[in-house]
Protein backbone atom coordinates (compact mmCIF):
# COMPACT_ATOMS: atom_id res chain seq x y z
CA UNK A 1 0.00 0.00 0.00
CA UNK A 2 2.86 2.36 0.83
CA UNK A 3 4.59 1.54 -2.43
CA UNK A 4 1.42 2.18 -4.44
CA UNK A 5 0.89 5.57 -2.79
CA UNK A 6 4.50 6.66 -3.30
CA UNK A 7 4.48 5.47 -6.92
CA UNK A 8 1.35 7.48 -7.74
CA UNK A 9 2.78 10.55 -6.01
CA UNK A 10 6.03 10.33 -8.00
CA UNK A 11 4.06 9.88 -11.23
CA UNK A 12 1.78 12.87 -10.59
CA UNK A 13 4.74 15.10 -9.74
CA UNK A 14 6.16 14.38 -13.18
CA UNK A 15 9.48 12.92 -12.12
CA UNK A 16 9.51 10.23 -14.88
CA UNK A 17 9.19 12.95 -17.52
CA UNK A 18 11.92 15.03 -15.91
CA UNK A 19 14.26 12.04 -15.82
CA UNK A 20 13.46 11.26 -19.46
CA UNK A 21 14.28 14.82 -20.50
CA UNK A 22 17.71 14.54 -18.87
CA UNK A 23 18.71 11.61 -21.09
CA UNK A 24 17.10 12.97 -24.26
CA UNK A 25 19.18 15.07 -26.63
CA UNK A 26 17.71 18.46 -27.55
CA UNK A 27 16.40 18.52 -31.12
CA UNK A 28 17.74 21.33 -33.40
CA UNK A 29 15.20 23.93 -34.39
CA UNK A 30 14.19 23.93 -38.03
CA UNK A 31 13.70 27.66 -38.15
CA UNK A 32 13.21 30.55 -35.80
CA UNK A 33 9.77 31.98 -35.50
CA UNK A 34 9.36 35.49 -36.87
CA UNK A 35 8.11 38.06 -34.45
CA UNK A 36 4.92 39.93 -35.12
CA UNK A 37 5.58 43.61 -35.80
CA UNK A 38 3.26 46.55 -35.74
CA UNK A 39 3.67 46.89 -39.50
CA UNK A 40 2.42 43.33 -39.98
CA UNK A 41 -0.58 44.10 -37.84
CA UNK A 42 -1.49 47.10 -39.99
CA UNK A 43 -1.22 44.93 -43.10
CA UNK A 44 -3.60 42.34 -41.67
CA UNK A 45 -1.22 39.47 -40.86
CA UNK A 46 -2.33 39.14 -37.25
CA UNK A 47 -4.09 35.81 -37.83
CA UNK A 48 -0.91 33.77 -38.48
CA UNK A 49 2.33 35.11 -37.04
CA UNK A 50 4.13 31.76 -36.79
CA UNK A 51 4.31 31.00 -40.50
CA UNK A 52 7.63 30.29 -42.19
CA UNK A 53 9.38 32.69 -44.54
CA UNK A 54 8.09 30.83 -47.59
CA UNK A 55 4.53 31.36 -46.51
CA UNK A 56 5.15 35.07 -45.88
CA UNK A 57 6.24 35.52 -49.48
CA UNK A 58 2.74 34.63 -50.64
CA UNK A 59 0.30 37.52 -51.05
CA UNK A 60 -1.75 38.24 -47.97
CA UNK A 61 -5.52 38.61 -48.02
CA UNK A 62 -6.85 42.15 -48.08
CA UNK A 63 -7.18 43.67 -44.62
CA UNK A 64 -10.56 44.69 -43.20
CA UNK A 65 -11.95 48.00 -44.43
CA UNK A 66 -11.93 49.53 -40.98
CA UNK A 67 -8.14 49.28 -40.92
CA UNK A 68 -7.21 49.69 -44.64
CA UNK A 69 -9.03 52.90 -45.48
CA UNK A 70 -10.02 56.05 -43.65
CA UNK A 71 -13.41 56.36 -45.29
CA UNK A 72 -15.21 54.43 -42.58
CA UNK A 73 -14.45 56.85 -39.78
CA UNK A 74 -17.74 56.30 -38.02
CA UNK A 75 -17.32 52.53 -37.80
CA UNK A 76 -13.71 52.86 -36.63
CA UNK A 77 -14.72 55.37 -33.96
CA UNK A 78 -17.55 53.10 -32.78
CA UNK A 79 -15.13 50.19 -32.62
CA UNK A 80 -12.51 52.07 -30.58
CA UNK A 81 -14.96 53.93 -28.34
CA UNK A 82 -17.98 51.71 -27.76
CA UNK A 83 -21.08 53.18 -26.23
CA UNK A 84 -21.43 52.16 -22.56
CA UNK A 85 -24.19 49.69 -21.72
CA UNK A 86 -26.90 51.31 -19.59
CA UNK A 87 -26.96 49.98 -16.04
CA UNK A 88 -30.09 49.54 -13.87
CA UNK A 89 -30.71 52.02 -11.06
CA UNK A 90 -28.94 51.38 -7.79
CA UNK A 91 -32.19 50.74 -5.93
CA UNK A 92 -32.93 47.72 -8.13
CA UNK A 93 -30.96 44.48 -7.87
CA UNK A 94 -29.12 43.50 -11.03
CA UNK A 95 -30.54 40.41 -12.75
CA UNK A 96 -27.21 39.59 -14.41
CA UNK A 97 -24.51 38.26 -12.06
CA UNK A 98 -21.46 40.46 -11.97
CA UNK A 99 -17.86 39.30 -12.24
CA UNK A 100 -17.28 39.66 -8.50
CA UNK A 101 -20.33 37.50 -7.78
CA UNK A 102 -19.01 34.73 -10.05
CA UNK A 103 -15.52 34.69 -8.57
CA UNK A 104 -16.59 35.04 -4.97
CA UNK A 105 -16.63 31.68 -3.18
CA UNK A 106 -19.76 30.70 -1.34
CA UNK A 107 -19.39 30.47 2.42
CA UNK A 108 -18.92 26.90 3.56
CA UNK A 109 -21.85 25.67 5.55
CA UNK A 110 -21.53 23.46 8.54
CA UNK A 111 -23.64 20.76 6.91
CA UNK A 112 -21.24 20.41 3.96
CA UNK A 113 -18.35 19.45 6.19
CA UNK A 114 -18.11 15.79 7.04
CA UNK A 115 -16.93 16.58 10.52
CA UNK A 116 -16.60 19.49 12.90
CA UNK A 117 -13.70 17.79 14.66
CA UNK A 118 -10.52 19.84 14.97
CA UNK A 119 -7.25 18.60 13.56
CA UNK A 120 -5.49 18.45 16.99
CA UNK A 121 -8.16 16.04 18.23
CA UNK A 122 -7.86 13.95 15.07
CA UNK A 123 -4.08 13.84 15.44
CA UNK A 124 -4.44 12.76 19.08
CA UNK A 125 -6.77 9.90 18.10
CA UNK A 126 -4.34 8.65 15.44
CA UNK A 127 -1.45 8.92 17.90
CA UNK A 128 -3.45 6.91 20.45
CA UNK A 129 -4.05 4.21 17.86
CA UNK A 130 -0.36 4.04 16.93
CA UNK A 131 0.65 3.73 20.58
CA UNK A 132 -1.83 0.92 21.24
CA UNK A 133 -0.78 -0.86 18.06
CA UNK A 134 2.93 -0.70 18.93
CA UNK A 135 2.33 -1.87 22.50
CA UNK A 136 0.11 -4.75 21.38
CA UNK A 137 2.60 -6.02 18.83
CA UNK A 138 5.51 -5.57 21.25
CA UNK A 139 3.81 -7.55 24.02
CA UNK A 140 2.82 -10.24 21.53
CA UNK A 141 6.47 -10.65 20.51
CA UNK A 142 8.02 -10.34 23.98
CA UNK A 143 5.70 -12.39 26.19
CA UNK A 144 6.47 -16.10 26.14
CA UNK A 145 3.51 -17.37 28.15
CA UNK A 146 0.53 -15.62 26.61
CA UNK A 147 -3.06 -16.50 27.18
CA UNK A 148 -5.02 -17.59 24.14
CA UNK A 149 -7.40 -14.67 24.60
CA UNK A 150 -4.56 -12.15 24.38
CA UNK A 151 -3.06 -13.95 21.37
CA UNK A 152 -6.45 -13.80 19.69
CA UNK A 153 -6.76 -10.07 20.41
CA UNK A 154 -3.24 -9.20 19.22
CA UNK A 155 -3.54 -11.29 16.03
CA UNK A 156 -6.88 -9.79 15.04
CA UNK A 157 -5.73 -6.28 16.02
CA UNK A 158 -2.87 -6.68 13.58
CA UNK A 159 -5.20 -8.07 10.92
CA UNK A 160 -7.63 -5.18 11.37
CA UNK A 161 -4.79 -2.70 10.96
CA UNK A 162 -3.12 -4.03 7.83
CA UNK A 163 -6.32 -4.85 5.90
CA UNK A 164 -6.97 -2.48 3.00
CA UNK A 165 -9.87 -2.93 0.62
CA UNK A 166 -12.19 -4.86 2.91
CA UNK A 167 -14.42 -7.58 1.53
CA UNK A 168 -12.63 -10.82 0.63
CA UNK A 169 -9.23 -9.40 1.62
CA UNK A 170 -9.85 -10.28 5.26
CA UNK A 171 -10.49 -13.98 4.59
CA UNK A 172 -6.88 -15.10 3.82
CA UNK A 173 -5.55 -13.13 6.80
CA UNK A 174 -8.07 -14.71 9.16
CA UNK A 175 -7.16 -18.14 7.85
CA UNK A 176 -3.48 -17.43 8.50
CA UNK A 177 -3.96 -15.96 11.99
CA UNK A 178 -6.70 -18.31 13.25
CA UNK A 179 -6.35 -21.62 11.41
CA UNK A 180 -2.54 -21.81 11.25
CA UNK A 181 -2.08 -21.75 15.08
CA UNK A 182 -4.62 -24.58 15.35
CA UNK A 183 -7.35 -22.62 17.15
CA UNK A 184 -9.96 -23.45 14.48
CA UNK A 185 -9.96 -26.40 12.09
CA UNK A 186 -9.96 -25.75 8.32
CA UNK A 187 -13.30 -27.52 8.02
CA UNK A 188 -14.99 -25.25 10.57
CA UNK A 189 -13.35 -22.25 8.91
CA UNK A 190 -14.74 -23.04 5.44
CA UNK A 191 -18.18 -24.01 6.75
CA UNK A 192 -18.41 -20.78 8.73
CA UNK A 193 -17.24 -18.84 5.67
CA UNK A 194 -20.02 -20.36 3.57
CA UNK A 195 -22.61 -19.46 6.21
CA UNK A 196 -21.30 -15.90 6.58
CA UNK A 197 -21.31 -15.34 2.81
CA UNK A 198 -24.94 -16.38 2.66
CA UNK A 199 -25.97 -13.57 5.01
CA UNK A 200 -25.72 -9.80 4.49
CA UNK A 201 -23.15 -7.70 6.29
CA UNK A 202 -19.39 -7.17 6.11
CA UNK A 203 -16.94 -10.05 6.11
CA UNK A 204 -15.48 -8.69 9.34
CA UNK A 205 -18.39 -10.41 11.09
CA UNK A 206 -16.63 -13.66 10.24
CA UNK A 207 -14.05 -12.77 12.91
CA UNK A 208 -16.78 -12.87 15.57
CA UNK A 209 -17.60 -16.44 14.60
CA UNK A 210 -13.92 -17.41 14.64
CA UNK A 211 -13.38 -15.69 17.99
CA UNK A 212 -16.07 -17.77 19.64
CA UNK A 213 -14.47 -20.97 18.32
CA UNK A 214 -10.87 -19.90 19.06
CA UNK A 215 -11.40 -19.80 22.84
CA UNK A 216 -13.02 -23.23 22.96
CA UNK A 217 -11.36 -25.39 25.59
CA UNK A 218 -10.13 -22.36 27.59
CA UNK A 219 -11.56 -20.70 30.72
CA UNK A 220 -12.75 -17.82 28.51
CA UNK A 221 -16.41 -18.23 27.53
CA UNK A 222 -17.34 -18.26 23.86
CA UNK A 223 -19.33 -15.01 23.98
CA UNK A 224 -16.31 -13.20 25.47
CA UNK A 225 -14.10 -14.59 22.70
CA UNK A 226 -16.58 -13.26 20.14
CA UNK A 227 -16.49 -9.84 21.85
CA UNK A 228 -12.67 -9.82 21.88
CA UNK A 229 -12.57 -10.63 18.17
CA UNK A 230 -15.17 -7.96 17.42
CA UNK A 231 -13.26 -5.20 19.25
CA UNK A 232 -9.88 -6.26 17.82
CA UNK A 233 -11.13 -6.28 14.22
CA UNK A 234 -13.20 -3.09 14.26
CA UNK A 235 -11.17 -0.84 16.60
CA UNK A 236 -8.22 -0.07 14.24
CA UNK A 237 -10.44 0.97 11.34
CA UNK A 238 -12.74 3.05 13.53
CA UNK A 239 -9.84 4.90 15.19
CA UNK A 240 -8.13 5.63 11.88
CA UNK A 241 -11.32 6.86 10.19
CA UNK A 242 -12.39 9.05 13.12
CA UNK A 243 -8.87 10.47 13.41
CA UNK A 244 -8.67 11.33 9.73
CA UNK A 245 -12.03 13.07 9.87
CA UNK A 246 -10.29 15.81 11.82
CA UNK A 247 -7.44 16.00 9.28
CA UNK A 248 -9.54 15.64 6.16
CA UNK A 249 -10.46 19.33 5.89
CA UNK A 250 -6.75 20.17 5.84
CA UNK A 251 -5.57 17.38 3.54
CA UNK A 252 -8.43 17.17 1.03
CA UNK A 253 -7.10 20.11 -1.04
CA UNK A 254 -3.52 18.80 -1.15
CA UNK A 255 -2.62 17.34 -4.54
CA UNK A 256 0.04 15.05 -3.09
CA UNK A 257 -2.40 13.57 -0.60
CA UNK A 258 -5.03 12.89 -3.27
CA UNK A 259 -2.36 11.23 -5.40
CA UNK A 260 -1.44 8.91 -2.52
CA UNK A 261 -5.11 8.02 -2.01
CA UNK A 262 -5.51 7.08 -5.68
CA UNK A 263 -2.52 4.77 -5.45
CA UNK A 264 -3.81 3.17 -2.25
CA UNK A 265 -7.22 2.57 -3.86
CA UNK A 266 -5.62 0.92 -6.88
CA UNK A 267 -3.51 -1.34 -4.67
CA UNK A 268 -6.59 -2.26 -2.61
CA UNK A 269 -8.34 -3.43 -5.78
CA UNK A 270 -5.33 -5.62 -6.54
CA UNK A 271 -5.48 -7.12 -3.07
CA UNK A 272 -9.16 -7.94 -3.57
CA UNK A 273 -8.29 -9.92 -6.70
CA UNK A 274 -5.52 -11.69 -4.78
CA UNK A 275 -7.93 -12.64 -2.00
CA UNK A 276 -10.48 -13.96 -4.50
CA UNK A 277 -7.78 -16.11 -6.09
CA UNK A 278 -6.80 -17.54 -2.70
CA UNK A 279 -10.44 -18.34 -1.98
CA UNK A 280 -10.60 -20.12 -5.31
CA UNK A 281 -7.58 -22.19 -4.32
CA UNK A 282 -9.15 -23.44 -1.06
CA UNK A 283 -12.89 -23.28 -1.69
CA UNK A 284 -13.61 -26.95 -2.39
CA UNK A 285 -14.32 -28.87 0.82
CA UNK A 286 -14.78 -32.63 0.70
CA UNK A 287 -14.77 -35.49 3.18
CA UNK A 288 -11.33 -36.56 1.95
CA UNK A 289 -9.79 -33.06 1.90
CA UNK A 290 -10.81 -31.22 5.07
CA UNK A 291 -8.36 -28.37 4.50
CA UNK A 292 -9.89 -27.35 1.20
CA UNK A 293 -8.75 -27.74 -2.38
CA UNK A 294 -9.01 -25.61 -5.57
CA UNK A 295 -12.47 -25.21 -7.04
CA UNK A 296 -11.07 -26.05 -10.46
CA UNK A 297 -10.80 -29.70 -9.51
CA UNK A 298 -14.60 -30.08 -9.81
CA UNK A 299 -16.17 -29.00 -13.14
CA UNK A 300 -19.59 -28.58 -11.54
CA UNK A 301 -18.21 -26.05 -9.04
CA UNK A 302 -16.57 -24.20 -11.94
CA UNK A 303 -19.98 -24.04 -13.63
CA UNK A 304 -21.59 -22.68 -10.46
CA UNK A 305 -18.86 -20.05 -10.10
CA UNK A 306 -19.20 -19.01 -13.75
CA UNK A 307 -22.98 -18.78 -13.48
CA UNK A 308 -22.77 -16.50 -10.45
CA UNK A 309 -20.12 -14.32 -12.10
CA UNK A 310 -21.92 -13.94 -15.45
CA UNK A 311 -25.29 -13.40 -13.77
CA UNK A 312 -23.96 -10.67 -11.52
CA UNK A 313 -21.73 -8.94 -14.09
CA UNK A 314 -24.01 -8.87 -17.16
CA UNK A 315 -27.55 -9.80 -16.09
CA UNK A 316 -27.75 -7.81 -12.84
CA UNK A 317 -28.52 -10.83 -10.73
CA UNK A 318 -29.01 -9.96 -7.06
CA UNK A 319 -26.53 -11.59 -4.64
CA UNK A 320 -29.27 -13.39 -2.66
CA UNK A 321 -30.59 -14.90 -5.90
CA UNK A 322 -27.07 -15.98 -6.89
CA UNK A 323 -26.54 -17.61 -3.48
CA UNK A 324 -29.84 -19.47 -3.65
CA UNK A 325 -29.11 -20.55 -7.21
CA UNK A 326 -25.68 -21.83 -6.19
CA UNK A 327 -27.22 -23.79 -3.32
CA UNK A 328 -29.82 -25.30 -5.65
CA UNK A 329 -27.12 -26.30 -8.15
CA UNK A 330 -25.12 -27.85 -5.31
CA UNK A 331 -28.14 -29.86 -4.20
CA UNK A 332 -28.71 -30.98 -7.77
CA UNK A 333 -25.12 -32.21 -7.98
CA UNK A 334 -25.54 -34.07 -4.70
CA UNK A 335 -28.77 -35.69 -5.91
CA UNK A 336 -27.21 -36.81 -9.17
CA UNK A 337 -23.77 -38.02 -8.13
CA UNK A 338 -24.59 -39.42 -4.67
CA UNK A 339 -26.51 -42.38 -6.09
Amino acid sequence: MVGAGVTTLVWDLGYPGKIRKIFQRPKPREGEEEKMTSEALEQGSWFNSSRSSEVYEKPLPPPPPAYSTRSSVVSEFAFRYPRPVPQPPARYASAVPQHDDLTRKAPASSTSDISSMSWPLGTAIIAFFLITFILTIAFHAILRHKTQAFSLFSSLYLAGTIIFGGGPVVIPLLREYIVSPGWVSPRDFLLGLAVIQAFPGPNFNFAVYLGSLAVAGTPVPSYLGALIAFVAMYAPGLLIVVGFMGLWRILRDKAWFLAILRGVNAAAVGLVFTAVYKLWQMGCLTAEVQGGSPLGTDPWLVAITGTAFVGGAWFRMNPPVAILLGGAMGMARYGIFSR
